[in-house]
């Protein structure tokens, strides 16, 4: 070896010329090398680098990935699953933006907390409806409506998705119309509100059942005809047994097996107590569970245009059913327990439910509590 002032380490070549230029080995010779030392190495040496083999996923077409990727979206059981196709590599990546894909979004995958609610979870159910996703349009509108205080915006995602034949979202905009929500006492339209009420039953929609047989046994938007409103109320108690059958994991639980109301502890489906049974209760919907934690971590409400004496802005009042999360967009909008003046309800169906839940056992008429507190002040 040579070095840099041109003189010659021991055991070098002496037939080496001063100021030549070292010969760098041809690639054959290259490859002869590593051959040896391949094999010198044997089983017990370095492992050899294995050859990559060819990628199948490059040669597949964009419509198949595409139609591949809406169906695992499809069946998404949270948003990490679609957040990992993402992350899988750069085609994957770009087929997953797709609009085919967001349409796609399954109802789970869009079931956003309220404590991981963000700018990105935002902007990804704002992608989701603007692809045409129909549940993500409803969230999105009852987040915006109810929570986020942008009464325009959410109102025109929610028409958006009754467009679309949602039964949700047509049953959340007859209660807007019977509460006049975000306008004045005034704005409230009991014709209109009991209309969507009705699309959305003849939809399957069970609350909006349940509603519709209380307008029509009060009179209460509509004709009064308490023979309709009562079979509309049966009506709404077979869907909910219907239900609560298909979701049973027991394929032989049968409505035999079920226990008599009473029978057994615990919270149980309040419309079927009416008849006797007990069933376990649902789980609400995604956007209710959403709106029920939202403000149980945001705390107490309060209207900036309404004040009281002492110059406070006024407290708006949540529903008293513990699974709707709807709150008051005005002072007094929501109607209240009739007897003990305590509980408040943003619908009929809501109260129904709440009455069979708790509330009987904890009403208590308005002149009752207040002889006690005049007792307990003597």
């Amino acid at each position: 070896m040579r070095t840099r002032s041109g003189s010659l380490y021991s055991g070098e070549s002496a037939t080496t010329v001063v100021g030549q230029k070292r010969k760098r080995a041809s690639p054959s010779a290259w490859s002869g090398q590593s051959a040896v030392a391949g094999e010198c190495a044997g089983g017990g040496g370095r492992r050899k680098r294995l050859v990559r083999g060819p990628d199948y996923l490059d040669e597949l077409p964009d419509d198949l990935v595409l139609s591949i990727l809406a169906k695992v979206a499809a069946s998404a059981t949270a948003p990490s699953d679609l957040l990992s196709v993402h992350l899988t590599c750069k085609r994957l990546n770009g087929l997953g933006r797709h609009d085919m894909v967001f349409a796609k979004a399954s109802p789970a995958s869009l079931a956003v907390k309220a404590a991981s609610w963000s700018e990105p979870a935002q902007r990804f159910l704002k992608r989701c409806a603007d692809a045409g996703n129909l549940e993500a349009c409803y969230i999105l509108g009852m987040i915006r409506f109810y929570c986020l205080g942008n009464r325009s915006g959410g109102a025109a995602l929610l028409a958006r998705a009754a467009v679309g034949m949602h039964a949700a979202a047509h049953y959340s905009l007859g209660v807007i119309q019977f509460n006049g929500s975000g306008g004045t006492k005034s704005d409230r339209n009991l014709h209109a509100g009991a209309a969507l009420c009705s699309r959305a039953a003849a939809l399957g929609h069970v609350d909006a059942l349940r509603e519709l047989g209380h307008c029509y046994q009060d009179g209460y938007g509509v004709r009064r005809d308490p023979a309709e409103g009562r079979r509309l109320l049966v009506l709404a108690n077979a869907r909910e047994l219907t239900h609560a059958l298909s979701a049973a994991s027991n394929p032989a639980f049968t409505a035999a097996a079920l226990p008599l109301a009473g029978a057994a502890g615990g919270a149980c489906s309040p419309l079927l107590s009416d008849f006797g049974w007990s069933l376990p209760e649902a789980e609400p919907h995604a956007v209710n569970q959403f709106m029920v934690d939202w403000w149980t971590d945001h705390g107490k409400c309060k209207d900036p245009a309404k004040k009281s004496e002492d110059g406070e802005c006024v407290e708006l009042r949540l529903c008293s059913n513990v699974r709707c999360g709807r709150r008051e967009t005005r002072r007094h909008e929501f109607r209240r327990c009739s007897v003990c003046g305590a509980a408040n309800y943003c619908s009929r169906a809501c109260q129904a439910l709440d009455w069979k839940r708790a509330h009987r056992a904890q009403c208590v008429p308005m002149e009752r509590w207040m002889l006690d507190g005049a007792d307990e002040a003597h």
